[in-house]
């Protein structure tokens, strides 16, 4: 009895979990609201000016410019076009916060008023450039929350690493940064944040322990064969038919080979091959994507594809194709500790309802690349949608609403801007100490 009274002072002397972010949160709050009207006009400059993996040069240089307005230590060009942003307040954790630079090669068709409309060369042709994944909406909470966080600085000890990376949508951008001795020529982190906007309704936040994203592979083969007249098949060695042989049976990989309670898909998006309809091509090309969470399905799925591929020219009497199956993104692991240390901050701050775990994407990030570096690491994600939009999408018959890489994605700013901001400052406020 003694042991369990004495246990119950103890708690009693312990304030609430809940209660512990309380003045962080109104403190961020009221600066981030303070700041807006300059967010927002960052965050509608950058939305009408994108530019592609490693083009981002004006991107870049405006963050780097307001950066140095906070007091940061700026160097440019780091993997390319990339940017580091030091801030250096004492002893303590040293805490990166990532975003992104890139847009993609695609037309926005959301109609704002201030709508992309720039073009540049993608691939060797001229492509219309957009937004269309929310790269913006971070770059614009990412000065947000370094803003905040200069503000707040007395209550905090420690150093900030803000990293903008480029060529985030290639994959390869993370990976440049560290070839270009991120960890090495800067402060290597203690712990690593980052965040993505997601088709959910704004005021949420979403995020999970473990795996969040996938490993991402890229399929690149060429099936050869020997050309002839559309008429005389029998003259030939059809590359086409070979090429639909595999695109059908690659699926039984999936379907019969891996796990079913198991992620993993392989979707073929483009094949190339012949120039008019009665000439048998003598090759075609054959892309696509693999995705999985598992290292071990990612094996199975890599191994199917190339088997299948083989078998797919052997039964034709055709030559050994060329196969290449190329390495992106690795799946983003969160670290379970970091994620339970900073959901009690993200509750307190918007609520049980609206801040919840969730399940992980299908979609890759190469932010996977600092969290193999053994970073403890958190990504997490931000809602950018009118709650009555989704609320109808969810209906049957309600109208859908744009994902992510649609030409119709259309974030709306306020609040979405402010939450993101929010939750980046306080994750990163939780582990540096007050």
């Amino acid at each position: 009895m003694k042991k369990l009274a004495a246990a119950v002072l103890a708690l009693a002397a312990v304030p609430a979990l809940a209660q512990l972010p309380a003045p962080l949160k109104n403190d961020v709050t009221t600066r981030v609201d303070g700041m807006y009207p300059w967010l927002d006009t960052v965050y509608k400059d950058l939305h009408a000016h994108p530019e592609i993996a490693f083009q981002e040069v004006r991107t870049a240089g405006k963050l780097a410019a307001e950066m140095r307005k906070l007091g940061f230590e700026v160097t440019e060009k780091v993997g390319k076009t990339g940017i580091v942003a030091v801030y250096k307040n004492g002893a303590g954790p040293t805490v990166l916060v990532r975003t992104e630079l890139d847009a993609l090669p695609m037309e926005e068709k959301t109609g704002l008023p201030y709508a992309s409309r720039a073009k540049t060369v993608s691939d060797g042709r001229e492509s219309f450039v957009a937004h269309s994944c929310g790269h913006d909406i971070h770059m614009a909470s990412w000065l947000g929350a370094a803003r905040a966080l200069v503000e707040l600085k007395s209550q905090w000890k420690g150093t900030l690493v803000f990293i903008g990376q480029p060529a985030e949508e290639t994959l390869s951008g993370a990976k440049a940064m560290l070839d270009d001795g991120l960890f090495k020529r800067f402060p290597k982190p203690d712990y690593a944040f980052a965040l993505h906007s997601s088709p959910v309704a704004y005021g949420t936040v979403g995020y999970n322990a473990g795996a969040i994203t996938s490993n991402s592979d890229a399929i690149d083969i060429v099936f050869k064969g020997r050309g002839g007249h559309g008429s005389a098949p029998d003259k030939s060695v059809d590359p086409i038919a070979i090429a639909a042989r595999f695109v059908v049976d690659v699926q039984t990989v999936v379907s019969r080979e891996k796990d079913p309670k198991e992620f993993g898909v392989v979707t073929i998006g483009a094949i190339q091959g012949g120039t008019v309809g009665n000439i048998i091509p003598d090759s075609v090309q054959v892309r696509g994507t693999i995705r999985s969470y598992s290292p071990a399905v990612r094996a199975k799925l890599l191994d199917g594809v190339r088997r299948v591929a083989l078998a797919s020219a052997a039964m034709a009497g055709a030559p050994a194709p060329e196969v290449q199956l190329i390495s992106g993104g690795a799946a983003v692991v969160n670290s379970e500790a970091l994620v339970a240390k900073t959901e009690a901050v993200l509750k307190d701050a918007f609520g049980d309802a609206n801040a919840q775990r969730v399940s992980p994407i299908t979609a890759s990030e190469d932010f996977s690349a600092y969290v193999g570096q053994g970073v403890p690491s958190m990504f997490f994600f931000t809602g950018v949608y009118d709650p009555k939009m989704v609320e109808e999408a969810s209906r049957e018959g309600g109208k859908p609403i744009a994902f992510n890489h649609s030409p119709f994605y259309a974030p709306v700013p306020e609040p979405s801007i402010k939450t993101a901001a929010r939750a980046m400052s306080m994750a990163v406020l939780n582990v540096m100490g007050r």
